[in-house]
């Protein structure tokens, strides 16, 4: 009976170690040849904070008269934007954005706006990063009118040129209503007949005429502000050259501060 004891005994402590190995396949699954273990997601060092100004010039034109929501708008940094001392958005960035909504000058009342947003940026070095931002401010030469809480840009107002179109009218009326009347020898009924009808082509002129279109010029520079923190790895934000400078390409003029103080063409409505 003892030496069956003994026999038992030992064989049980033979298992003990197929036992444990047992334990230890079910507690660490061996991987499946051919599947590759999971990675790490790369550390992003390198943060540009939301809020951040990037000052941008703008590549293509755009119009109250032309644009329609979805309409892409593209532009190019000119300044490098540095954080902690290193540069993470060098110029010559490319930023795409797309118009958001549009409004046309009325005819009698009523200023032509435009909205924008920005969506995307591809750095020299061909990284690409989605991206929320809107315009901070706009160019010092451009007649248009900036809100900086809406985002809203807005055509000048045309009331001291459709005043100055009224008067000029009417002066001429007045003008030639005196030669006529002089020639029959009604001076007085003249003027008032050339100066009423002079009033009248100028006020038809200003209600039929629509006002200044709100227009973005290629080479308008404005600032893009970041509405959330853009993210890089070190390899996204290495560049060869981070000073390069904005593309070769010609950007255009920019603004003309006078375009809505040229003739409008009121003078073709006759008398």
């Amino acid at each position: 009976m003892r030496k069956l004891i003994g026999v038992t005994v030992l064989a049980a402590l033979a298992g003990l170690p197929l036992m444990a190995q047992a334990v230890e396949g079910e507690a660490e699954p061996q991987q499946e040849p051919g599947l590759a273990q999971p990675q790490e997601p790369a550390a992003t060092d390198n943060v540009v904070p939301r809020g951040t100004r990037v000052p941008l010039v703008l590549l293509n034109s755009i119009s109250t008269k032309h644009a329609s929501p979805g309409d892409l708008v593209y532009l190019e940094s000119v300044f490098p934007v540095v954080i902690d001392g290193r540069i993470l958005i060098p110029p010559g960035t490319y930023i795409s954005g797309s118009v958001t909504n549009v409004k046309r000058t009325g005819r009698v009342k009523g200023r032509g706006e435009l909205y924008l947003r920005f969506e995307q940026m591809i750095l020299p070095n061909g990284t690409i990063r989605d991206l929320t931002g809107r315009v901070g401010s706009m160019d010092g030469r451009s007649p248009e009118d900036f809100d900086r809480e809406e985002g809203r840009i807005k055509a000048e107002s045309n009331k001291g040129e459709d005043t100055r179109t009224v008067a000029e009218t009417t002066a001429a009326g007045t003008s030639i209503g005196a030669i006529a009347g002089a020639a029959s020898g009604h001076t007085g009924m003249g003027l008032g007949i050339g100066a009423a009808a002079g009033a009248a082509a100028g006020l038809i002129g200003v209600l039929t005429s629509r006002g200044p279109e709100a227009i973005l010029e290629k080479g308008t520079q404005l600032d893009m502000v970041l509405d959330r923190d853009l993210h890089f790895t070190e390899q996204e934000v290495t560049f060869q050259d981070p000073l390069r400078g904005p593309s070769r390409a010609d950007p255009g003029p920019g603004p003309d501060p006078n375009r809505n103080h040229r003739d409008r063409g009121y003078g073709r409505f006759p008398l």
